[in-house]
């Protein structure tokens, strides 16, 4: 599994191609240069993915605040997941054309200016539309953010730290969101939860300019229909997932039936649109080999499982357990360093354990505690009812990102990154929606049917706890597709090739074959 674009743009000095801007040449101003551009795009990413839940422990306050309907309310998160997951294949592609760094510091940009407007924002429809331009903003510069660890950092041990880090953080994202959430709403007020962003993005936007260099324009021209049909599927997807699993599930929604049918009759168009085209928005080479196809399942999977049990478990110990939104923030603080040290640790690993075994490993860990975690309601320990199941849920996530990130971006040619990366942050943000949805559908029909026969706690208590055991099964299909279609080993040959060497890449028919 390789953990990078492809060798022959390596030239003989060992620097990528684009080091000349990025990280000029060896030694200790180069790697001092380069360790800033890994800060500056792992701030980001950070910023980016815990803006997805740092406003869920504020909703209270919001709603009192803005005097908001229970529908604007869920739209507060839902719109901020709509745009970004929906846009990001073709922030992916954007950046390929018009150059990653261009549109990282657009997006950058963008999401500053809607997180300033938004935070003082008086009426609900305009909170809603800085939510949203908040995705977009996030949509156009993480994969941006990804290719330009791929451009950045040689290809070898270097790469993989560098990846290591930026998969610790996106991967403890979601939980720094709730905690930061909680200490702000706690201590300031629920409009910090957006002005927060504001000096973060604004030395983000200063530091890029300087340690972050361009990538080469792409010739040709855009693929306008595939923009069109791709995103507006992904947007009407994620509309419809997210709408469909509100509120207890409204599946037979006119407008989630219309949502879903058009994504169903738009995605078969979009695939036969990219075959056709001679420069695709999505080349259809990326999905290759069994490989890269694998990869994007586990983690949309994983996904699915882990975005449900976080919601979830935050609704479980405000309405079950009624821990205050400081309390729930300070619960994930050891989750949370949890996974930024399995993710850490996982770079090391996979050159010893192999991507399959490591992936297999972490999601077997996973699985058994998810399924531990759904008898939470019964057993009302902390202890062994929560923190043991939690810890083993999240220690066997935590050392899934390295390899699955890695694995994505095997042997993916430099003018197919950003594509690649926009897909691999697409299966995220679509399987943590699809997480919502299936768990959402089965915790509010359990707490529907058992309302009349139980008290609301101990109904959400039996839902939450059914809805964990239906996030485990999902865990172990994911552990039976990363069985089937991960490598056996750390690396594919060509990894390992130590700057320098002249060693060619695969041909273009053999890449993602894993």
């Amino acid at each position: 599994m390789t953990a990078a674009p492809q060798a022959p743009r390596t030239p003989p000095d060992g620097n990528a191609t684009v080091d000349s801007a990025a990280g000029p040449g060896p030694g200790t101003a180069g790697s001092r240069r380069r360790a800033v551009a890994l800060a500056v795009i792992s701030v980001a990413q950070l910023m980016f993915l815990l803006d997805a839940t740092i406003v869920n422990v504020a909703l209270p306050d919001i709603q009192g605040s803005l005097r908001l309907s229970g529908s604007d309310l869920e739209w507060i998160v839902a719109s901020y997941s709509v745009a970004f997951g929906g846009l990001l294949i073709l922030g992916g592609r954007l950046g390929d054309i018009l150059g990653r760094r261009r549109m990282f510091t657009t997006g950058m940009a963008l999401f500053t200016v809607a997180s300033l407007l938004g935070g003082f924002a008086q009426e609900p429809w305009l909170l809603i539309v800085c939510r949203t331009l908040q995705g977009v903003g996030s949509a156009a510069a993480s994969p941006a953010a990804l290719s330009l660890i791929a451009v950045t950092f040689p290809q070898g041990r270097e790469r993989d730290r560098a990846v290591g880090w930026y998969t610790a953080v996106a991967t403890a994202g979601g939980g720094v969101g709730l905690l930061a959430g909680g200490v702000i709403t706690a201590y300031l007020s629920w409009r910090w939860v957006m002005f927060v962003n504001v000096p973060i993005g604004a030395v983000v936007l200063a530091l890029s300019w300087r340690v972050l260099g361009e990538t080469p324009r792409q010739r040709g021209r855009f693929d306008v229909s595939g923009a069109l049909t791709g995103t507006l599927a992904a947007l009407l997807l994620v509309h419809g997932l997210i709408s469909g699993a509100s509120e207890g599930g409204h599946w037979t929604d006119p407008s989630v039936l219309v949502a879903l049918g058009a994504a169903a009759v738009l995605l078969p168009a979009f695939v036969v649109i990219e075959r056709r085209g001679s420069q695709p928005l999505v080349p259809l080479r990326l999905f290759a080999g069994r490989t890269r196809c694998g990869t994007y399942a586990v983690l949309a999977l994983t996904n699915t499982a882990m975005f449900g049990i976080f919601f979830f478990l935050t609704l479980f110990l405000q309405q079950v357990w009624d821990y205050s939104p400081l309390d729930t923030a300070f619960v994930y603080i050891p989750l949370t360093c949890l996974l930024v040290a399995g993710a850490k640790a996982s770079s090391r690993l996979v050159t010893f354990l192999g991507a399959r075994a490591l992936v297999c490993w972490g999601l077997l860990a996973a699985s058994a505690g998810m399924i531990w975690l759904s008898r939470i309601g019964e057993s009302g320990g902390y202890a062994t009812g929560m923190l043991v199941p939690t810890v083993l849920t999240y220690a066997g996530l935590a050392v899934t990102g390295v390899p699955l990130t890695l694995a994505a971006l095997a042997d993916v040619a430099d003018e197919d990154s950003g594509a690649a990366s926009g897909l691999l942050s697409m299966a995220r943000q679509i399987g943590g929606a699809i997480g919502l949805a299936v768990l959402g559908t089965v915790v509010w029909s359990t707490v529907g049917g058992a309302a009349d026969t139980t008290s609301a706690e101990d109904a959400l208590a039996e839902g939450i706890g059914r809805g964990f055991l239906v996030a485990g099964g999902v865990a172990v299909l994911s552990l039976l597709v990363a069985f089937f279609t991960m490598p056996r080993h750390a690396a594919v040959p060509g990894e390992r090739a130590e700057p320098g060497d002249s060693a060619p890449a695969k041909g273009a028919g053999e890449r993602g074959k894993g």
